[in-house]
């Protein structure tokens, strides 16, 4: 299977489907898995596993999600992507994530937003990206802002993070107000 690959100057963006899923879950062997995926353990991989048994997708719901490939070394360093695609309304959550502390406020989930955000509106033909963040993550509200996401309101008891209900503040990015 050919991979598709977006590149920015320090990344590779490699993009991930279900039928991408499918082909590795069906085609590679657990170490395999686990590097393709950049996961370090069983249990990381055993997650991914059941995510994929239960289905991504449906009918009227898919996600496209890009794996964060550091080009200096071709490690999997994070993720970025649409985890809940809407496909007949033309919008989508978008999420995104660095797997260390290392790989964090150096700019790359920028470079790494920017041809994904671009490639929702161009490539998916979304009308509407949105963000749902914690409110104490700071550095996420300041990334989406810097991004020209615009605040629409805020979520009480949104949903479970490690056991605890918490808050989401939602933005949102229309295809009208983007500047790509």
């Amino acid at each position: 299977m050919t991979f598709e690959i977006l590149e920015t100057s320090r990344l590779k963006l490699r993009k991930l489907t279900p039928e991408v899923f499918d082909f590795v879950f069906t085609n590679y062997t657990n170490e395999e898995l686990k590097t393709f995926f950049g996961l370090s353990t069983e249990q990381e991989l055993e997650k991914e596993r059941i995510k994929h048994e239960k289905g991504l997708a449906t009918y009227n719901k898919s996600f496209l999600y890009f794996q964060l490939i550091d080009k200096s070394n071709d490690t999997v360093i994070g993720g970025c992507g649409y985890h809940t695609w809407y496909l007949d309304h033309f919008r989508a959550e978008i999420g995104y994530g660095l797997f260390q502390e290392q790989h964090k406020g150096k700019g790359l989930m920028t470079e790494a937003l920017l041809p994904i955000i671009d490639y929702g509106f161009n490539t998916m033909h979304l009308n509407r990206i949105e963000a749902l963040i914690g409110p104490e993550n700071t550095a996420s509200l300041q990334l989406v802002k810097r991004l020209n996401f615009t605040r629409e309101g805020y979520l009480r008891q949104h949903y479970n993070h490690n056991g605890q209900i918490v808050d989401s503040v939602l933005f949102s990015l229309l295809r009208s107000e983007y500047k790509g």
